[in-house]
């Protein structure tokens, strides 16, 4: 188990679509966000999401962290995403990324990070049994205009046994 979880907006957003939010906390007790991350996520213009994550920091599980460092540059990634490769890169060797956006898993790959994205947390989440169905997740999100490759899906649904 990861002793570090960062998370980049995009998880955070899906899972708060879907009322998953609260998985994070079960399946890892603490998630780290940079101060970036949550200028995104909290805009004031998505009550429906913002109030979820708003919820996660209040109960403390959810906790914003200072970016450590500026390097590497990644200017080829928005300010977020950026963000949080730089903070997992500073916390160590235990540490997971949840990151979707394939430019920057791909990057944080190459880093040596080890990352996970929505889809492996509604695996995660249906695996320890805190949801009856990850289909039925996936179909929500899909509902909700959030796009996950189909053949990540397909993934996810054969090694829970859906």
């Amino acid at each position: 188990m990861a002793a570090v979880v960062i998370a980049d907006a995009s998880p955070l957003i899906a899972l708060a679509r879907v009322n998953g939010l609260g998985w994070l906390e079960q399946l890892f007790a603490e998630v780290l966000v940079t101060e970036v991350v949550l200028a995104e996520v909290l805009t004031g213009r998505h009550p429906e999401t913002e109030q979820p994550i708003q919820q996660a920091i209040a109960a403390g599980w959810l906790r914003a962290a200072t970016e450590v460092s500026s390097e590497p540059a990644l200017p080829d990634h928005d300010e977020g995403e950026a963000s949080s490769i730089r903070l997992a890169l500073a916390s160590g060797p235990q540490v997971l990324l949840l990151i979707d956006e394939r430019a920057g898993r791909a990057v944080a790959r190459e880093l040596g990070l080890a990352l996970a994205g929505t889809a492996a947390v509604i695996g995660l989440a249906r695996e320890t049994k805190l949801i009856p169905s990850a289909r039925a997740v996936f179909a929500a999100l899909h509902a909700s205009d959030f796009r996950i490759a189909p053949e990540v899906i397909q993934a996810v649904l054969d090694r829970c046994g859906e």
